[in-house]
């Protein structure tokens, strides 16, 4: 008998050792992958996804119609390291029967625990106390030098309260918050139950929060949700916080909010794009914390990840029902 022909893999970068692991230990499969840590070009792109059945992306690989015309009619699974599928245009996946992997749940943990670590670094103004340790601007203690906002008895708005804000809401309860407010596609009173935490409009969520965290996917529904309307009702001591995705905010909008000290402060994990060049307007202020989108950044996390991520491009190939399938 001639042997089963191998089903050709391409991976768009380097992924972390237990992913990597599992697809290579698979018997039925060739793999081809990107060996950098940098987004591979585009022509490198079309070329390995040529002829493959299953491609391992990331959030940052935009998988279009272009893409999918170069990689032909054998590609039959696509799996994404990451929970947001905005890069991928699912229309013509689906049109093409091309089932979808992608890692929701595993790392809710470690995306929340960023989510508070950016916003207790923010409110507090720890970059810039850091930098005047530093600089020689630390002289004495002074009463009302470097005086930021705390979590005790405040309100907190999340956008979106889905699994990784309510993770959110979880962790920041203990700091004494005296208010949960949330917003979103329609209310969530099971999951609202554990926090108290009331459904209202955004404009209402944006005039009543001392902390916003955004949390919610990006849709055509959300994007630029957070502009200058949004950052006009939001209290002048309100600090804001962005770990979704850098379209849900109008970057040009929360630039004018910040400069003119019509907000607090801000601390984002993503931005547009990624990385944000150097020279944005929004790394000369003293008032927003940028950070290289880095939620899911522990080695537990990413490893888990990449392991569910090789697990549903194997379940895909081989017919069977994915660990975490996207329904299209």
């Amino acid at each position: 008998m001639r042997p089963a022909r191998l089903m050709k893999v391409f991976i768009t970068r380097r992924i972390p050792p237990e992913g990597r692991a599992a697809l290579a230990q698979a018997a039925d499969c060739e793999v081809e992958q990107w060996d950098s840590d940098e987004p591979i070009p585009d022509k490198e792109l079309e070329r390995g996804v040529a002829g493959a059945q299953g491609l391992l992306c990331l959030l940052s690989d935009r998988v279009d119609k272009r893409l999918l015309d170069a990689a032909g009619a054998n590609l039959k699974v696509i799996s994404t390291l990451s929970v947001g599928v905005d890069h991928l245009a699912l229309d013509e996946i689906k049109k093409r029967g091309i089932r979808v992997g992608y890692t929701p749940d595993v790392l809710t943990d470690a995306t929340a625990e960023l989510a508070v670590s950016l916003l207790l670094t923010t409110c507090r103004r720890l970059p810039e106390a850091i930098a005047e340790v530093k600089n020689g601007g630390w002289t004495s203690w002074k009463p009302l030098w470097m005086c930021g906002y705390g979590l005790t008895q405040s309100t907190v708005g999340i956008i979106g309260l889905g699994r990784i804000g309510q993770a959110v809401a979880r962790r920041l309860k203990p700091f004494g918050v005296q208010r949960f407010l949330y917003t979103g596609r329609q209310p969530r009173p099971q999951e609202a139950e554990e926090f108290q935490a009331k459904f209202v409009s955004a404009p209402q969520l944006a005039a009543e929060s001392d902390f916003i965290v955004v949390a919610c996917s990006l849709t055509p529904a959300t994007k630029e949700l957070c502009n200058k309307d949004f950052f006009q009702k939001m209290k002048k001591t309100a600090v804001f916080v962005n770990i979704s995705r850098g379209d849900v905010v109008n970057q040009d909008d929360l630039y004018q909010a910040l400069a003119s000290g019509h907000i607090a402060a801000a601390g984002l994990d993503v931005t547009t794009p990624e990385p944000l060049p150097t020279n944005h307007p929004l790394l000369t202020l003293k008032n927003c914390v940028i950070l290289p989108h880095i939620g899911s950044a522990t080695h537990r996390t990413r490893n888990t990840m990449s392991l569910l991520a090789a697990n549903n491009l194997l379940a895909g190939l081989r017919g069977e029902p994915m660990p975490s399938e996207l329904k299209l």
